[in-house]
């Protein structure tokens, strides 16, 4: 099939339009996947400063009992319940998972989107199909957006500082 000029120069839209919004998708999803991944962190992080000092104490709370001293056995049984009672609050190891998943979900869908941009927008003789799959792979990031837990503040802003410098980027993309 011969194409006019202005096919082409459609077809050169098009394809250029579905490229920009690729990036765009593939843009939130580094910033989200990195984002959740700061959040387990910090989650992780707050299980283990709660339940390591809770099992210890714990500990020192038997120890004491067993030495007949109850007034420190009383103290730091308070302790140990009150460390336990946040874990059982707070749900820190929960929140880690549901974050490392929304990471991992948030990641593969960026890698959906750079193949889409870098090997699928070539395939001319599928131009007409295209958008329907770019609008597929959005549909799933907006799915993402409202199924996974919010990103503090503090992960935002340290995913968004890693980023740019560099952390999300590959190495063969360096000399772009």
């Amino acid at each position: 099939m011969t194409e006019t000029k202005d096919g082409n120069d459609t077809e050169a839209a098009t394809i250029a339009a579905l490229s920009r919004e690729a990036e765009r998708l593939e843009e939130d999803a580094t910033y989200s996947s990195k984002g959740h991944f700061n959040a387990e962190d910090t989650w992780v992080r707050r299980n283990y400063w709660l339940g390591v000092p809770a099992t210890a104490l714990g500990a020192i709370a038997g120890a004491s009992l067993i030495k007949s001293s109850p007034e420190l056995a009383t103290v730091f049984t308070l302790l140990a319940s009150l460390l336990t009672g946040l874990m059982t609050f707070l749900k820190p190891n929960e929140r880690a998972a549901l974050h490392r998943a929304a990471a991992g979900q948030f990641l593969a869908l960026r890698n959906e989107a750079r193949f889409f941009r870098e090997i699928e927008l070539l395939q001319l003789d599928r131009l007409a199909e295209l958008p329907d799959k770019l609008r597929a792979l959005s549909a799933t990031r907006n799915e993402l957006n409202k199924t996974s837990p919010s990103i503090p503040r503090h992960a935002f802003v340290t995913a968004r500082k890693g980023i740019e410098e560099g952390e999300a980027r590959h190495k063969v993309d360096q000399g772009e």
